[in-house]
């Protein structure tokens, strides 16, 4: 087959809409399928093509305030550039209606090409009073251009979410993890382990005091380490001295290293009130590392071992007394059973792309 994919960035930037379009093409591209990856380049001035592991990628200038709406330059250009890719192309796909870049080119290209599919990754609102306001709008505009296409969602609480407020049915396939973390050994040294963006609707804060409250109530001993960047960290760090947790606060790993980090950590905590799906989960139970994680989102992994869901609104002390438990038990569980990219991107073929 000739596929397109559009994604608002590719790697090496880091992200969890990108890291899924890498896992995808490279895949597809290895099947002998012919693959081109149409994405966003906020450091770009021109738009450029390049081959990374085996992938053609074109990069398209972008404007993206704080790695936010990914508002594409030179449109005419663009559309030009989408006509010329799409009139051979078997499928495109397009990741993210949040991304102002990928919803333009669906719509440049919905008349195209014999089958478009749309993977949202949508958990329902923006991360800010503006972003919200501004959703008001967006999600009309994101309505009418889903209408026709095949929509792939990634759990069932984001396909509740797409019906609901876009009114279309959908295709529902959850995210794969890397063949060799089914290899990796859990070995805990000492630390608790958040890794993604930093925004205060993470709530990495209540994972802080849950940290704080192990230590003092159970005398634990645990360290806190965060990995990422947004515009909370100033805050972020200013709060964890304040709590007197010993942390560190760092950028984004690299995936191997940041897969070490995770195999040692005694737990990974992602308490955020929205997300579409959270991979880090994912890699967490693919390893065995133990994971607290919130509702309504978290029942996307309900009934994998070492795993807890809870909502974040709870009082602290009974979250840090759940996890507790949690952490004692895990030792005694067996690791669950995730599915990998390579028969994630079977199921797409069979069931998206073929079908």
């Amino acid at each position: 087959m000739k596929l397109l994919l559009i994604s608002p960035r590719y790697h090496p930037h880091v992200g969890g809409v990108e890291y899924v379009v890498k896992s995808i093409a490279e895949r597809l591209a290895r099947r002998r399928h012919e693959v081109v990856v149409l994405a966003g380049e906020p450091n770009a001035d021109e738009h450029f093509e390049e081959e990374v592991d085996g992938v053609r990628v074109i990069r398209w200038p972008i404007w993206s305030p704080e790695e936010a709406y990914h508002i594409p330059r030179r449109r005419g250009k663009l559309e030009a550039l989408l006509g010329e890719l799409s009139r051979d192309a078997d499928v495109i796909h397009v990741h993210s209606v949040h991304s102002v870049f990928s919803m333009l080119s669906l719509r440049l290209v919905k008349r195209k090409a014999s089958k478009i599919i749309v993977t949202p990754h949508y958990h329902g609102t923006g991360h800010t009073i503006f972003r919200r306001l501004l959703w008001s709008y967006w999600r009309l505009h994101v309505r009418r251009l889903l209408k026709d296409s095949i929509v792939h969602t990634v759990s069932k609480l984001e396909a509740n979410l797409v019906e609901r407020d876009f009114g279309c049915k959908t295709v529902t396939i959850e995210h794969g993890v890397e063949e060799w973390l089914r290899f990796v050994k859990w070995d805990p040294e000492g630390y608790v382990m958040y890794s993604g963006r930093l925004e205060k609707y993470k709530n990495i804060h209540v994972l802080a005091q849950i940290v704080n409250i192990l230590n003092k109530q159970y005398d634990l001993n645990l360290k806190f380490k965060v990995f990422g960047r947004g515009s909370y960290r100033a805050s972020l760090e200013k709060f964890l001295k304040t709590i007197g947790v010993e942390y560190e606060l760092s950028d984004f790993k690299p995936y191997r290293e940041y897969i070490d980090t995770l195999s040692r950590a005694n737990l990974l905590g992602l308490l955020s009130e929205r997300e579409a799906y959270g991979q880090s989960v994912n890699e967490a139970n693919a390893i065995g590392v133990p994971v607290v994680i919130a509702k309504p989102w978290g029942f996307n992994f309900e009934g994998r071992s070492r795993t807890l869901i809870v909502d974040p609104k709870l009082p602290l002390y009974v979250i840090a007394s759940r996890v507790y438990d949690l952490l004692a038990k895990a030792p005694l569980e067996g690791v669950s059973r995730v599915p990998t990219w390579d028969e994630v991107v079977e199921t797409y073929i069979a069931k998206l792309y073929r079908a």
